[in-house]
């Protein structure tokens, strides 16, 4: 058994291709193969969101702290708060992140297929960001 306390491992600033705003990255978990699954806690600033992007094997969102937003492509963007679970499926593009005016906290978890588990695309844009939720 691994035991990581907190505050043993150091949190990283989202990078600017894959962000827009600030981003905190604390990670949680990535074990060594034969292992697939990873999980960090991720915080976004008031605005901050991530591109568009989807996952080879689905992810799972447990939203923490704050409220924020999501959206599926071709679908309304929804509201999540805090205690929200979102299940999006393999492939299936869609972004998250905080709304204007609050932070939002969520784990992500994901499952990596041949030692990827994430397809970063093009950034939200302030238009498609600004809709808010439906």
């Amino acid at each position: 058994m691994h035991l990581k306390k907190p505050g043993s491992q150091p949190s990283m600033k989202g990078p600017a291709e894959w962000f827009t705003g600030t981003v905190r990255i604390d990670p949680l978990n990535a074990p060594p193969p034969p292992a697939r699954v990873s999980c960090a806690s991720v915080t976004f600033e008031p605005g901050a969101r991530s591109n568009w992007h989807t996952h080879p094997l689905g992810q799972t969102l447990l939203v923490t702290a704050g409220c924020g937003w999501t959206q599926c492509e071709g679908e309304a963007i929804v509201k999540i708060c805090a205690g929200d679970v979102i299940w999006c499926p393999p492939g299936h593009k869609h972004w998250h992140g905080a709304s204007p005016t609050t932070s939002m906290t969520h784990i992500a978890i994901q499952e990596a297929l041949d030692g990827k588990n994430v397809e970063w695309m093009e950034p939200v844009t302030d238009d498609q960001y600004l809709v808010g939720p439906g």
